[in-house]
């Protein structure tokens, strides 16, 4: 008895005939009907009643089915476990980062699982977070930190850092003795941004629609200290997250926008089937973001 012969067994069953059976398994008639004979005198008795228009169980062929097809399915379940095994011995990931952005627990991550699958090739490649997002949805890069306004579509996410926005000026700047200001106030200076794409970049510009406020943008950055240190330097207000202004502590300070509420957030995401390098580097994942601090 051979596993091919099951799976001859059953397209004749399902197909209720030789002919579509044999298309179906990409082999001949003939070949379908000697293996399907061969089973039969394996087995002792005739599975396939062949005398109608149709092909037909007989109470034998019956009782073989169920059985067949666990065979088949317990044999592809041992094609897969091992599959598993040998991508995380030889396999590779590909890691999408939004430009200038440095996030411990995701490189703790990363070298735990590079500790734990040595084999798995790691490669890194760094977007805005438009061009990351299109990159995980057309199966480019297996795995994505953006910066983020919800779920994208078709993907999963772990959001992992919510924070508001604020406005950046150094301790000379006029505003500088507030500590709060509106859209209008900063729309008046020149304002030192990320590009669009980005997840801060979104927030703000979406805001400032909703608000009828046209900013001006003088320059922009990629790198959220390089916007930091231009806005340091009196070359524009800085539009950051909280934590970004907070490593500057002393040379710039942050004023929360009143009229922005919806945080910038920092989420990864994946497709929902996904393989199981990637399985188990999410689990690594989820260690490194909720290990206490």
């Amino acid at each position: 008895m051979e596993l091919r012969q099951l799976e001859y067994f059953i397209a004749v069953v399902e197909e209720a005939n030789f002919t579509r059976a044999a298309e179906r398994v990409h082999i001949s008639q003939s070949g379908v009907s000697a293996q399907i004979r061969q089973l039969e005198r394996d087995l002792g008795a005739t599975l396939i009643d062949r005398s109608g228009r149709t092909a037909t169980l007989t109470p034998a062929g019956a009782a073989a089915l169920e059985h067949a097809r666990a065979a088949l399915a317990s044999a592809e379940a041992m094609r897969r476990a091992v599959d598993d095994v040998r991508e995380l011995i030889r396999g590779r990931l590909v890691v999408g980062m939004i430009i200038g952005c440095t996030i411990t627990p995701l490189f703790d991550a990363l070298a735990a699982f590079h500790h734990a699958h040595p084999g798995v090739e790691i490669a890194l490649v760094e977007g805005n977070s438009d061009r990351l997002i299109e990159r995980v949805q057309l199966g480019q890069a297996d795995i994505a930190l953006i910066g983020a306004i919800g779920t994208p579509a078709g993907l999963d996410a772990l959001t992992i850092i919510s924070e508001r926005l604020v406005a950046a000026v150094p301790p000379d700047h006029p505003l500088a003795g507030r500590q709060r200001v509106a859209l209008a106030d900063i729309s008046s200076y020149p304002l030192v941004c990320l590009p669009e794409g980005t997840g801060i970049r979104t927030v703000f510009d979406k805001a400032c629609r909703a608000n009828g406020t046209r900013p001006d943008i003088a320059l922009e950055a990629s790198a959220p200290d390089a916007i930091a240190d231009l806005a340091i330097r009196g070359l524009g207000v800085a539009i950051l997250s909280e934590s970004m202004t907070a490593k500057h502590d002393g040379r710039l300070k942050a004023l929360t926008i009143d009229d922005i509420e919806t945080p910038a957030t920092l989420a990864l995401i994946w497709k929902p089937v996904h393989s199981p390098a990637l399985r188990e580097l999410l689990v690594h994942t989820r260690k490194a973001f909720t290990r206490p601090s």
